[in-house]
């Protein structure tokens, strides 16, 4: 367990017994960047930090450089360093690597100290920092479902494949899930896999990213994972430490755990719904109102305040202008399709599932538990940048006292479809993008230029590669027939 505070000054005994400590930050895509330093190179960098290659966000999830020079890295630039600082507040220790000490960093650009745009840690606090001049902070939770599949034995001497190693030499659909069948809140599944199972539950309560709730979920080896509530910029850190966590541990037991949003065709894809609350600094919920408002337009937002129904206001208006950030790669789009159980509309609804956000309040919660839950994002995304979106969007609607124009979605509209409800969200990641990008779109309000600009380009970039990607369907529907 990590002590209450760490500082500079309670490093060293902190780290007596160690040799050497192990660091991350987080890149556009909320995969973990780091390196393990030796502890005095640690001692000597931890308060002022240290240079760290900005090529990090120079490049995609495949280390191939953007295909459009982008501000933060670049060949102009030379790739120059920018400024790595730990923030000590997020040690903890790595349960699977015989204990060795670990940070998280956020990056600086060296010239001006001020974060660099596309640093996720940064973008999060930047948006939290809007409500903390208020006197009020933000609350958060995350869920993520994710397939598994099994890497075949491999013969003696070897180590076991990936997942994508595998699928370079055989077809896609040869790669085993770890259970089969559709068998959700299964008791039984995973008895299949226990050590596995409560390996993973086990050690991210030592790694301080603590599950609430771990099941099966409905499909082939499909497990959903309900993080810890929490304050939202170290729920955000926790839900990067997570998939961290799992796939290191999945590699142990020759598991490939995969979050993307639709491995599989025909099948329900990963969600990675986030849950959002305001509260002042006593930590009193600030989306309830005290009693019920008889005269409210709706009988959802009842029990919802005036600064709730701002903000839930603000998200509705701004919600089809940051999907990137929601629904950031291609595959995204594959799992926003009609009657799957996902969201494909701007709408919302007390308690509605079908609704892209789904407001809970009483009478079906406490007070203490009203919050939003929005569920447009899959597991593929980066929860730093969709939280920041949920606060970003949320916060200029309170500011700008917006009023909600969109009724409920009905109770018993069916999953992706009604005339009632707001546009159709993007299709795909280019029309995304575009709207993401446009001269006055909702998401250069809130966040600026810089950071719409670099993060619009790295999404082009994985735009252009899929346009010039030659599919496993293409081959099978045309090979013979044209």
């Amino acid at each position: 367990m990590a002590p209450d505070k760490v500082t500079v000054e309670t490093l060293p005994e902190l780290l007596k017994n160690d040799t050497k400590v192990k660091l991350a930050g987080v890149d556009a895509d909320g995969v973990l960047r780091g390196k393990l330093i030796s502890k005095n190179k640690f001692l000597s960098v931890a308060k002022s930090g240290f240079g760290f290659c900005s090529v990090i966000f120079g490049w995609d999830m495949h280390d191939q450089t953007y295909f459009e020079e982008l501000k933060v890295s670049n060949k102009e630039n030379g790739y120059h360093d920018i400024i790595a600082i730990p923030d000590l507040s997020t040690f903890r220790r790595i349960p699977w690597e015989d204990d060795v000490p670990f940070f998280l960093v956020s990056f600086f650009d060296p010239d001006t100290e001020e974060p660099i745009c596309a640093c996720p840690r940064g973008l999060l606090q930047t948006q939290l920092d809007k409500l903390r001049k208020q006197g009020f902070d933000a609350m958060a939770g995350a869920e993520f479902e994710f397939y598994q599949f099994k890497t075949p034995p491999t013969t003696a001497g070897e180590s076991n494949p990936s997942a994508a190693a595998f699928l370079r030499d055989n077809p896609p659909h040869a790669l085993p899930a770890l259970t089969e069948g559709m068998f959700g809140y299964s008791l039984t599944r995973p008895i299949h896999n226990k050590d596995y199972y409560y390996d993973i539950f086990d050690s991210c309560a030592k790694f301080q990213c603590d599950i609430e709730g771990w099941h099966t979920e409905s499909g082939p080896g499909v497990f959903e994972a309900a993080l810890e509530f929490g304050q939202i910029s170290g729920m955000a850190d926790r839900a990067a430490l997570f998939k961290y966590a799992v796939k290191s541990i999945g590699t142990k037991y020759g598991i490939t755990p995969c979050f993307m949003a639709k491995p599989r065709h025909g099948l329900p894809g990963n969600s990675g719904h986030a849950h959002v609350s305001v509260v002042d600094k006593d930590k009193k919920n600030l989306l309830c109102r005290e009693t019920k408002d008889e005269n409210a337009p709706w009988s959802d937002i009842a029990y919802l305040s005036d600064l709730g129904r701002h903000f839930l206001a603000g998200l509705i208006e701004g919600l089809p202008y940051i999907m990137p950030m929601l629904a950031p790669t291609i595959n995204s789009y594959k799992r926003l399709v009609e009657n799957f159980w996902a969201p494909v509309t701007v709408s919302w609804g007390l308690e509605h599932r079908a609704a892209s956000i789904r407001l809970i309040s009483p009478p079906t919660c406490k007070p203490g538990a009203t919050r939003f839950e929005v569920r447009v994002p899959g597991a593929d995304t980066n929860s730093h940048y969709v939280m920041a979106a949920i606060l970003a969007l949320g916060w200029r609607g309170v500011e700008k006292k917006l009023e909600i124009k969109l009724p409920p979605l009905g109770k018993g509209q069916d999953v992706g479809g009604g005339a009632d409800q707001g546009a159709r969200l993007a299709k795909n990641l280019k029309d995304a993008t575009d709207l993401f990008m446009a001269k006055d779109s909702i998401a250069r309000e809130v966040f600026g230029d810089e950071f719409v600009d670099h993060f619009g380009g790295t999404r082009r970039h994985e735009i252009r590669l899929w346009d010039e990607a030659v599919t496993d369907w293409e081959l099978k529907r045309y090979i013979e027939t044209v």
